[in-house]
């Protein structure tokens, strides 16, 4: 890559009202109980982590759509300016639009696809995971805005080292070791 480049890894998460069942204790041969308030609400995150510092940006939206990813391009713009930022992400609709791929070259962006079918190749992944775990699980909350600021709070406040650990970036077997 030439110089002042970033990798960003992409990727969304689903957040939903309905909590993420992960465990619970319950006496043997009787259903647990898991209170929720039959409303179900969604949000979508969408995740940018730089693979050699750990720093994420992420932004919340209503929807998966490609003027809701061209908006996290423009966040993510703002926040490289003067860099060349490389993007590895999947071939979901809203990044394979065409009017996303003409904001990525206006913005002197470069996109580098995943393979279909491989969420495992994407860093983001384990990292939704850790934190719906630490948030979202077994729990509901009163808004689902609430529930969206927790899970930012959360992600943001841990430290750069955790968060590529998290992500697996750090591990001897990951697989963009030479490239990092």
């Amino acid at each position: 890559m030439p110089p002042r480049s970033v990798l960003l890894a992409e990727d969304e998460t689903d957040l939903l009202m309905f909590p993420p069942l992960r465990s619970c204790w319950a006496l043997r041969g009787e259903p647990a109980c898991v209170v929720i308030s039959g409303r179900n609400a969604r949000r979508v995150i969408f995740g940018a982590l730089n693979l050699r510092t750990g720093h994420r940006l992420l932004l919340p939206r209503e929807h998966q759509r490609a003027v809701d990813f061209q908006a996290f391009l423009s966040v993510v713009h703002e926040h490289y300016r003067g860099w060349h930022v490389v993007w590895l992400l999947d071939e979901d609709s809203s990044h394979t639009a065409a009017g996303s791929q003409r904001l990525g070259k206006k913005f002197n962006m470069e996109f580098l696809w995943l393979p279909k079918r491989s969420p495992e190749l994407n860093p983001l992944e384990p990292l939704w995971g850790h934190g719906k775990n630490a948030i979202c699980g077994n729990r509901q909350y009163e808004t689902i805005d609430g529930q969206v600021n927790r899970f930012i709070d959360y992600l943001t406040t841990l430290s750069h080292e955790e968060v590529l650990r998290k992500a697996g970036v750090l591990s001897e077997d990951f697989w963009l070791t030479r490239v990092l």
